[in-house]
């Protein structure tokens, strides 16, 4: 059975191809979060063969109030994040629109305790500061260029994916229907904009199977395994790879070349991780 770090890390992977393929397709950016979810969803519930759940039982059939609304909110925040995140992506830069969602960990550490119980540690926030210089360094001429309209809803964007990995630790053994269930969510709001937009070039389906499946289903079930059992500040760190590797496809696909600066934020963000885990696991190990 794969451990959530590892799920997390090959979750990343995938996730950072989604700008690329994004970019691809000839669609208002709506509606393209509405088919991407749809088959995403399908493709996730076909293989993990689960039931879509619209309420938490207990042991004896009851409702379980707190739960669902629990579950509930992991979906809801998980849909606005990826609905905003791909408009964003259709009206701003890629890297500002992955610049500014991943400003999530800041959010983490205001709302976790609160919400989760979970105590932040002095190594998680020198890890945030690092990370956010990182990010900063790494995308240092992106908020220079762009639509506004689309920064704002990146930054949006970063608030709900907050918000969902919150809920989605909250979840535990009901992750995976929380993330189907974001995608439903997701799939039936942009349904207008998916009838509006009409039926996709081939070149478009395409690139809609490929984000559909590749950046997105395969992804979810893989959060969904990872959330389970890493804090949630820990999950949001490890997911940072997705804006780090993104200029990798850039490169292979585009064929543009990242700058100085790019190199050195990604060094940064991927040594600050380093280096927080490294502490945090000799600490484990001191206290066996």
């Amino acid at each position: 059975m794969i451990n959530g770090p590892l799920a997390l890390i090959i979750c990343a992977v995938l996730w950072s191809t989604g700008g690329i393929f994004i970019k691809n397709i000839e669609l208002n950016g709506i509606a393209i979060a509405g088919i991407r979810s749809f088959i995403s969803g399908s493709f996730m519930l076909l293989v993990t063969r689960q039931r879509l759940h619209f309420s938490i039982r207990d042991e004896k059939g009851r409702l379980d109030k707190e739960s669902t609304i629990v579950y509930w909110l992991a979906a809801i925040s998980y849909a606005v994040t990826m609905i905003s995140f791909v408009a964003a992506n259709k009206l701003t830069t890629s890297a500002n629109a992955i610049l500014l969602q991943y400003t999530c960990p800041i959010y983490i550490i205001l709302l976790a305790p609160f919400l989760t119980g979970e105590k932040n540690r002095p190594s998680d926030y020198v890890t945030v500061v690092g990370v956010m210089l990182g990010i900063i360094l790494f995308f240092a001429d992106g908020l220079e260029s762009g639509n506004q309209f689309g920064n704002i809803l990146a930054a949006f964007s970063g608030i709900s994916y907050a918000l969902a990995t919150i809920f989605m630790r909250r979840c535990r053994g009901y992750s995976g229907g929380a993330m189907a269930l974001s995608h439903l969510i997701t799939a039936v709001v942009c349904l207008p904009f998916v009838i509006q937009n009409g039926v996709p070039s081939l070149k478009s389906s395409l690139f809609l199977l490929l984000v559909g499946i590749v950046s997105i289903g395969i992804p979810s079930i893989l959060y969904s395994v990872g959330i389970r059992n890493v804090r949630a500040l820990t999950a949001s760190f490890i997911t940072m790879l997705e804006p780090v590797l993104n200029p990798v496809w850039v490169i292979i696909f585009a064929g543009e070349v990242p700058s100085t600066k790019t190199i050195l934020g990604g060094l940064l963000i991927l040594g600050f991780i380093m280096i927080r885990s490294i502490i945090q696991n000799r600490k484990k190990e001191n206290l066996k």
